[in-house]
């Protein structure tokens, strides 16, 4: 642990920057930076919006005196050479975010400062995180600190929709000595769940009744708004709760729900907007009896996130229970719904597992099903020393006893050999019911939280540089 002096230096550092740090944070949050493969194209494989978010970026490393990179739009670095160049400790960040639904109460686009919280997508994932780790290494350039390793940081573009930004660096640079990612939880995360998604696909649809449908903003998101378009008489249907009823014309009716999102990673306490719609349709007899079928698929999907009811309930010691989530669905031109689905799974579940078991529930409703994805489980030696060092500034810097643990979301270091997750988050902090969490709406975190991160990431850049690499 730092002693006194140190700390209460770090302490004033903070406050005499903070609001530097809320406007780098501010100038990120407003540039939209979803991938766009409409206008993607030479320097931008993305699209343009998670190219000026990365050239922004790049512009504040450069700010702080690190010698910044845009490796043709692909990935950015950004280094303070250290006394060792030729290995590196690196922090990544991702400045790409999902997309924003209809439910917010703000501009997405338009960081707010509220009460002590910065709200805004991408105040939390990742574009907060990324700024406060970046001033955590200024910190330590203008105290006139020699790191003995080069401090690279990797500005990722694709951490949302592919890894191809990753896949990119590790093509073109070497493996670094370290990594860490301010993308998960406190303290530490020695390790991953797997990620798995897959699409369920209907069979003809005959005397479709549903006119158009287009639900979910990503595969990996649990959304809180959503919306069908479907053939009925308006007069005929009963309110609902969550459900809002708008006359189209030409005997059509709009029927939005609005439900409570999240991460796929973590379900719980989420209602997926998509199974709303689910059950209004089924209970007041909206879709043909071929829609139904599909329908009564996504409901055995939607309102079980355990995946017991589509075959695949699992667990282990290391990782714990698996979860599956549906997170879009819709329908094509020539009336063939889909539903995608997303899992995050422990050791003692797989790829061929998966496929066999949701192929036989599809088959169950005339249905077939595809994979779309997958990536195995990753950890790292909770009892090496990186794990220990990291655990051990949280802990003293907050007060608490809290141990490594392994989560259900994918972050940049399961790419890498030697890489672990250190913070933000810390999920046993209630934030007010206006705070959204990460893929929701109104996206936020407390400013209290980010500079606890400054303080946690300015003693772990110095734990870290000290190990014998």
């Amino acid at each position: 642990m730092a002693d006194s002096k140190t700390l209460e230096h770090i302490d004033q550092w903070v406050e005499d920057n903070w609001e530097d740090v809320v406007k780098d944070i501010e100038k990120l949050v407003n540039i939209p930076s979803q991938e766009d493969l409409d206008h993607a194209g030479e320097g931008m494989p993305y699209g343009p919006g998670p190219l000026k978010a990365l050239e922004a970026g790049l512009e504040m490393c450069e700010r702080m005196g690190m010698k910044a990179a845009n490796h043709e739009g692909y990935v950015g670095t950004a280094d303070y050479i250290g006394e060792n160049d030729d290995k590196k400790i690196c922090i990544i960040g991702h400045l790409d975010t999902v997309p924003c639904g209809p439910g917010w109460s703000q501009d997405p686009h338009k960081m707010t400062r509220r009460d002590g919280y910065l709200i805004g997508r991408g105040t939390l994932d990742d574009k907060g995180p990324f700024v406060v780790s970046a001033y955590a290494a200024k910190y330590w350039h203008e105290q006139g600190y020699q790191f003995p390793y080069t401090l690279r940081f990797i500005l990722g573009c694709n951490e949302e929709t592919g890894f191809l930004d990753v896949y990119y660096y590790k093509e073109h640079f070497e493996e670094p000595a370290f990594i860490m990612s301010p993308d998960a939880e406190y303290p530490v995360s020695a390790g991953e769940k797997g990620i798995y998604q897959g699409v369920f696909t209907s069979g003809p649809i005959s005397d479709g009744k549903i006119v158009s449908w287009n639900a979910g903003e990503a595969p990996n998101a649990i959304p809180s708004d959503a919306f069908v378009v479907v053939n009925a008489d308006i007069s005929k249907l009963p309110t609902c709760p969550g459900i809002t009823l708008t006359d189209e014309g030409n005997g059509n009716v709009r029927i939005d729900a609005k439900g409570k999102g999240g991460h796929a990673a973590k379900p719980e306490g989420t209602k997926n907007a998509i199974g709303m719609l689910v059950d209004y349709m089924l209970d007041n007899d909206l879709v043909s009896e071929s829609e139904r079928q599909f329908l009564n698929l996504q409901k055995t999907l939607i309102d079980d996130y355990s995946g017991e009811g589509v075959g695949v309930k699992a667990e282990d010691e290391l990782f714990g229970p698996l979860t599956i989530i549906g997170g879009t669905a819709w329908k094509d031109d020539d009336g063939t719904l889909h539903q995608s689905c997303d899992s995050r799974y422990p050791t003692t579940f797989s790829c061929e597992q998966f496929e066999k078991a949701l192929s036989e529930t599809a088959a169950k409703f005339c249905a077939t099903y595809e994979t779309d994805s997958d990536t195995v489980p990753f950890w790292i030696d909770p009892n090496g020393q990186e794990v220990q060092r990291l655990t051990k500034v949280y802990n003293d810097l907050t007060g608490e006893n809290r141990k490594a643990y392994t989560l259900g979301g994918g972050t940049y270091c399961r790419e890498f050999k030697n890489g672990a997750a250190f913070g933000v988050e810390m999920p046993w902090r209630k934030d007010p019911d206006w705070v959204g969490g990460m893929h929701g709406d109104n996206e936020g975190i407390s400013e209290y939280a980010l500079k606890l991160s400054l303080k946690c990431y300015i003693l772990a850049i110095k734990e870290i540089m000290e190990i014998d690499y």
